[in-house]
């Protein structure tokens, strides 16, 4: 079993940034992938960015060029630092983290993006 706790969500003003970290703990030698997705009320869980073992990303369009995914070696801590934050990332985000027979989630933390 892996936990993750999600933190460093909050209310942000338009442009700009927050770090949002995940805290896994557990078995989590068998991870391969791990990513961070975002809800927003009315709307389908998207996926915002992913990153392999090997250090291969993954982005949506829509936040390319301003979040940034990055890991702790081992995959203790997984990170999303977001710049030029804007009204439309308002949502829930959740860590993923994901073996070869199993995804693990995270509770998930606030981001509210508004003047």
């Amino acid at each position: 079993q892996v936990q993750l706790v999600e933190s460093g969500g909050g209310l942000v003003q338009p442009g700009g940034s927050l770090r949002l970290s995940c805290a896994a703990s557990g078995n989590i030698f068998g991870i391969n992938t791990g990513g961070w997705y975002r809800q927003a009320p009315g709307k389908e869980r998207e996926l915002v960015a992913s990153m392999s073992t090997g250090g291969r990303t993954n982005y949506a369009d829509s936040v390319k060029g301003r979040f940034t995914i990055s890991r702790q070696y081992g995959w203790n801590t997984l990170w999303l630092q977001m710049n030029s934050l804007k009204s439309e990332d308002t949502a829930v985000y959740y860590c993923q983290f994901r073996s070869y027979s199993t995804v693990y989630w995270g509770q998930g933390t606030q981001v509210t993006v508004s003047s």
